[in-house]
């Protein structure tokens, strides 16, 4: 039986420490009584209309506006609508998918369910496109293609960072942060991505949650970790591509550009959990730019070594779950990394007891500006470091003043939405 002991996919894995203490996590803060009386709350969850599998990371946008979100995991969502903007529409995009456009009219609220179905609609490949479509060649020309389509000098980066855990439909810690990031070359192997806080806050609502305290390590470095290019081993070298099977399920555009889409999965001689998932490679350049992808959690017991690092005696803990992301942006001719989210669910339940817990974790972290310009590396006591916790070090970094009118923290607001709210801040000339 083959196994894959090479590949160091722990990397990537957002690790958690449970322990037996009272625990006080940060809630979500309350708005007064008049805003909640002017915002319309819509619930739901996206499929696939076939399937009826939960379409995770879909898109919903209030149309004509800044409002926004994605769908969580299990393919949920929830949007807040201003009073004064509920004649629109709400629009559901997913890649590969015919967008549909919904009514507000037509969505339930008062807390009912609308599950929302969406048709998939891949693209023809076109006879005019003549190139091999063998899967294992686009992967192979994929990998050979890195060091041209990719940046081979360093760049410091501007990035928001926001990460939640929630006890079944309950947020019990919910933080965010503006960070800066330096961006390693992606044809070297001896310089690592590092992070530190510029500003950052936690929910200031604290209440008694439980008697297990549930934390992540390693807050946005570990999102770094996704950037599948700097971190090719977990998928795209020729050594991995052994590991698993390939397959074209289509072609899908991406901004006005042809992708292939390959489906890879681990093969089932090899016996320690890895990956499934999408791939999305540019069909002129070979580039990656995004892949959606999660942990086959096929063998339990296997998969939970590998995410908890330390959990209180008489409980077991075992993950769900996990679904990962990372997009990257095309610029001048080279790609950046732009985008990453994880999210993990957790079911824990303690011996000899009747109830269980679900644990969801969420991190994400999208760049908002970079610069390749006088980059110059942090000072090792800056840097966020895979132990760290980022829930315990952000209060470090608070400034109320900073961020001003946007004093709310709104978990399910997209981070998009977010980021624009604090536009002005995120840019360099701002420091």
């Amino acid at each position: 039986m083959k196994t894959a002991k090479k590949i160091p996919i722990i990397g990537l894995i957002i690790l958690t420490i449970f322990s037996v203490e009272c625990a006080f996590a940060g809630t979500v803060k309350e708005k007064n009584k008049k805003d909640q009386q002017s915002v319309l709350s819509i619930k739901g969850k996206v499929v696939d209309k076939e399937t009826q599998n939960p379409l995770v990371f879909a898109s919903v946008t209030l149309k004509e506006t800044n409002i926004a979100t994605i769908t969580n995991i299990d393919g949920e969502f929830i949007i807040k609508i201003p009073e004064g903007e509920t004649t629109k529409s709400l629009e559901f995009t997913f890649l590969g998918y015919k967008n549909k456009e919904i009514s507000l009219s037509e969505m339930k609220n008062n807390g009912y369910k609308n599950v929302i179905s969406m048709e998939a609609a891949p693209i023809p490949i076109k006879e005019i496109i003549v190139k091999p479509v063998d899967p294992d060649y686009i992967v192979e020309r994929t990998i050979a293609s890195i060091p041209q389509n990719y940046t081979d000098v360093p760049n410091l980066m501007t990035g928001f960072y926001r990460e939640t855990i929630r006890k079944n439909r309950t947020y019990v810690s919910i933080g965010e942060a503006l960070v800066e990031i330096f961006k390693a070359p992606y044809n070297s192997d001896l310089r690592y991505d590092a992070a530190r806080i510029y500003k950052g806050r936690k929910s200031t609502d604290v209440v008694k949650a439980d008697t297990v305290l549930f934390k992540l390590q390693g807050g946005p470095v570990t999102s770094l970790e996704l950037d599948m290019i700097k971190n090719p081993e977990l998928v795209l070298t020729r050594e991995s591509m052994k590991y698993y099977s390939y397959s074209l399920s289509g072609v899908v555009e991406i901004d006005n550009k042809p992708h292939y889409v390959i489906d890879f999965i681990q093969k089932p001689e090899v016996e320690i959990p890895l990956f499934m998932g999408k791939l999305y490679i540019e069909t002129t350049t070979f580039a990656l730019t995004s892949a959606e992808f999660g942990f086959n959690l096929s063998n339990k017991e296997a998969a939970a070594s590998l995410f908890i690092k330390k959990k209180p005696l008489g409980m077991n803990v075992t993950p769900e779950v996990a679904t990962y992301m990372v997009k990257y942006r095309e610029q001048g001719g080279k790609w950046y990394f732009a985008y990453s989210r994880a999210e993990v669910k957790f079911k824990c339940i303690w011996k000899k007891r009747l109830f269980k817990t679900t644990y969801t974790t969420m991190s994400e972290i999208a760049v908002t500006d970079r610069t390749d310009k006088e980059v110059i590396k942090f000072a090792n006591k800056d840097k966020i470091k895979f132990t760290d916790v980022f829930s315990d070090k952000v209060s470090d970094f608070a400034d109320v003043e900073f961020w001003g009118d946007y004093n709310v923290i709104e978990p399910d607001q997209s981070i998009e939405t977010a980021i624009r709210r604090i536009a002005r801040k995120v840019k360099f000339s701002d420091r």
